[in-house]
């Protein structure tokens, strides 16, 4: 049957069928290596789907100009979800049926993870550092899911922590309705419960924003003597804005992924003195050679902003590249990219290691740190 008809027959097909179909026939083009990605080009947190394409095309263009890897040119498919799961699903269905594809990288998203999760698994297809901190991703069951940064509930529990260590124990604690952040809520009121505590106010936000005036009053009326967040994308920067305003002097906390950079920027002035976690080395200090390169890379590009979504894409790029090299010049299937990132050695990218586990869950790294936003949208170690 040739591939044209195989695919024309697809959409009969369930999800398991369709992964399965391409299982054991899946392998890169002779002359190029592509790589697929789910991720949000437009809606609420198109800046970070911006930020990461930007990035990883950037960097795959400098690769293939000294030759690609293992005589083979990168490229990076990037297909709009919007941050929406339904549209997830139907990108990486299309991107498991796509037979030059080898591994997914870098897809956005709690929820989006989460409902293309069972299709990842069924294909054996790698996924790697899908931007999710999600605990409920990382079990051990999952097998082709590759972290590379600390879950939320590492950075929810050293966030939470150092709140009590401070006096500030009557929280409100904000999060996005959907599944990102009701994990967020749940990771925070375990961290709550071993000191005895429990948050005063817990408000969901819609994904949109429409309710954050509503929700900023109902935290108020709390009492609060910290804000904790636990949204992402533009409703962010609304729920900071309206707190500011309604209330200036109350302290708001939050983990790595609430801010985008653009909003962050945005916010200026009435960012000042939040409270972040990080899971990343700081993008505008040149204290890591890591970082060090990374600017450099993006200033060989043109790009003289810095933000830590595209450190974090250039960092799984070089993680990829790693496993890549490892597979060598031989037929590039899914199968052995796959092994070839859970066999990886620890790698040190330049003062911040990725380790992975000998088995599942996959997780490389464990760093977590807390810093200050300062005024100009950027953080404060």
């Amino acid at each position: 049957m040739r591939r044209r008809q195989i695919i024309s027959f697809m959409p009969k097909l369930g999800a398991a069928a369709m992964v399965s179909a391409f299982s054991n026939h899946v392998y890169a083009q002779d002359n190029s290596i592509v790589i697929g990605c789910s991720a949000p080009l437009t809606g609420p947190l198109a800046s970070a789907g911006i930020s990461i394409k930007e990035t990883t095309d950037l960097v795959m263009s400098q690769i293939n100009a000294r030759g690609g890897v293992n005589g083979r040119k990168l490229k990076f498919q990037m297909m709009d979800d919007a941050y929406v799961p339904s549209r997830s699903v139907e990108n990486v269905k299309a991107m498991l049926a796509d037979s030059s594809i080898v591994a997914l990288q870098t897809c956005v998203g709690t929820p989006n993870n989460a409902a293309t999760l069972g299709m990842i698994e069924a294909a054996g297809i790698a996924s790697l550092a899908p931007l999710t901190g999600a605990s409920s991703l990382r079990k051990s069951n999952v097998k082709n899911l590759f972290h590379i940064r600390a879950s939320y509930t590492e950075e929810a529990e050293r966030l939470v922590q150092r709140l009590v260590e401070m006096g500030l124990k009557d929280i409100a604690v904000l999060y996005l309705d959907n599944p990102y952040g009701t994990e967020f809520l749940g990771d925070v009121n375990r961290v709550l419960q071993t000191s005895k505590l429990k948050s005063v106010a817990e408000i969901p936000v819609a994904v949109d924003g429409k309710n954050v005036n509503e929700a900023v009053i109902k935290a108020l009326a709390s009492k609060p003597s910290v804000v904790l967040l636990g949204t992402a994308g533009a409703a962010s920067g609304s729920l900071i804005s309206a707190l500011k305003k309604m209330s200036p002097g109350l302290p708001i906390a939050s983990i790595s992924v609430v801010l985008t950079p653009q909003v962050a920027k945005a916010l200026g002035a009435a960012g000042s003195g939040m409270a972040l976690t990080s899971v990343l080395p700081n993008v505008n200090s040149g204290k890591m050679p890591i970082v060090r390169e990374y600017q450099a890379a993006m200033r060989e590009g043109g790009i003289t902003e810095f933000s830590g979504t595209g450190l974090e894409a250039y960092m799984n790029m070089r993680v990829m590249m790693a496993a890549l090299e490892r597979v060598g010049r031989g037929e590039l299937t899914r199968a052995k990219l796959r092994t070839a990132i859970a066999t990886l050695p620890k790698i040190d990218l330049g003062g911040f290691s990725v380790d992975f586990p000998q088995g599942s869950p996959f997780v490389g790294s464990h760093f977590v740190e807390l810093g200050v936003l300062g005024s100009n949208g950027k953080m404060l170690v």
